[in-house]
């Protein structure tokens, strides 16, 4: 594999894992661009608590894939868990353009949530560590700018491309991916310092450091312990479980809006075509929110960040519920966006500087995996309320409540990192 330089480590692996990233956030939002393409397909069938099942079932594979990959990245290698995550979510989006039905389509979305479930935590985890704890926040933060910015290419290429080749064209393009970017992180990735460290690799870990100009992990974060067992135990444990849970509400917001936007707007009175620029409204915001909180992280702390962040998503769609003139419902979606997008941001660099770097892409796997319940919930949740006739309102106030409550667990964090395990007896550091 050839290395990059020592100057350009830093940018091109937090680059090339962005990128990634974009493409993750593509294939997450596409469903909800072509939802309601989906609704009207011939002999599909579809009804509002069908299409929300279907939308759950992608998130479902998520919440299943960041759980494993976590725990992979810790055994075998941030490296080559990016690039498997990679290769698979996007062919299983892709073969979703040659889906018959609904079942089948419904399986390559779970299968595909595997990989896209495991990508962030893996890319999130192997991008912090090729930069000093000074700027941990700052690249993990934009690091989650990916998903809106592919969430906002997923509706802006819904504008051009669906009225003239189909919603199949969309679930297409994800090859891109594979065809353009993977050969490239293919060369050019390296490999994590601290994860060759964990396998007593020390020579080539060295080698990187001195290349790139790392400082190595202090010796006692670089004891082996175990995974997801130890974030359950103490020191780690309540704050495991409140990053879970924040996670949780907040993903609920932003997926749920991210699958059922373009349908509620719809519904609202507005044909496709301005649906999609609401939903591509939603995204931009989430990306201005990605680099305002990235500011606003380094200076409060990513936790209290967080909390703010997420009061003014709660702010932002209370709006809507008042119906405002359509100025003002893009204002209002994006300060949704900069607050949904923005808290999910802040929990994952409030994760990253929290745990010690052995317990890193475990803890990153569980706050993500264990969060997407929340977004397994939220494209169910948004269909059954429509289903029932509660209408749009309901919608926009149950995803409101949800970004409040993350904010709500925010505030209750420990407000120091949990220190590192004591080496156990008898084993060495190495």
């Amino acid at each position: 594999m050839s290395e990059p330089s020592r100057r350009s480590a830093a940018p091109l692996v937090t680059g090339l894992c962005w990128v990634l990233v974009v493409f993750d956030g593509y294939d997450l939002i596409v469903y909800g661009t072509v939802l309601p393409e989906l609704l009207d397909e011939p002999g599909w069938n579809l009804t509002e608590n069908s299409a929300g099942l279907l939308g759950s079932l992608a998130f479902a594979g998520m919440l299943v894939g960041a759980l494993l990959a976590g725990r992979l990245a810790d055994t075998l290698g941030r490296r080559r868990t990016i690039l498997a995550c990679t290769a698979w979510f996007s062919v299983l989006t892709a073969l979703c353009a040659i889906a018959p039905n609904p079942a089948v389509f419904g399986v390559f979305r779970l299968l595909a949530g595997l990989g896209l479930g495991g990508l962030v935590p893996s890319a999130s985890a192997l991008a912090t560590e090729y930069v000093g704890a000074r700027n941990r926040s700052v690249v993990a933060t934009l690091m989650m700018s990916g998903v809106p910015i592919g969430g906002s290419l997923a509706a802006l290429a819904g504008i051009g491309v669906l009225p003239r080749f189909g919603w199949q064209a969309m679930f297409a393009i994800a090859l891109l991916a594979v065809v353009v970017v993977l050969p490239l992180c293919v060369r050019l990735l390296p490999e994590s310092p601290a994860w060759l460290r964990s396998k007593g690799r020390d020579a080539q870990a060295l080698a990187l450091e001195e290349r790139f100009g790392l400082t190595p992990e202090p010796a006692a974060e670089r004891v082996s312990t175990g995974g997801f067992r130890a974030l359950l135990r103490p020191p780690f444990t309540r704050a495991t479980m409140l990053f879970a849970a924040a996670t949780v509400a907040t993903l609920f917001a932003w997926y749920g809006l991210g699958t059922w936007l373009p349908q509620l707007m719809r519904q609202s009175g507005f044909d496709l075509g301005s649906s999609l620029t609401f939903l591509l409204a939603l995204n931009l915001g989430a990306v201005a929110g990605s680099l305002v909180t990235a500011w606003l992280g380094t200076r409060a702390g990513p936790a209290r960040a967080g909390a703010f962040a997420a009061a003014a998503a709660a702010v932002g769609l209370l709006v809507l519920l008042v119906h405002p003139p359509s100025l003002a419902v893009y204002c209002a979606l994006v300060f949704a966006g900069v607050g949904t997008h923005g808290t999910q941001c802040l929990i994952i660099a409030a994760v990253a500087d929290h745990y010690p770097a052995h317990l890193r892409g475990s803890a990153l796997g569980f706050a993500l995996g264990a969060g997407r319940i929340g977004a397994v919930l939220a494209p169910q949740a948004g269909g059954w309320l429509l289903a029932a006739g509660l209408g749009v309102d309901a919608a926009f106030l149950v995803f409101a409540v949800a970004a409040a409550v993350a904010g709500a667990l925010l505030l209750t964090r420990p407000r120091t990192p949990a220190p590192s395990i004591p080496q156990p007896e008898g084993v060495t550091t190495r």
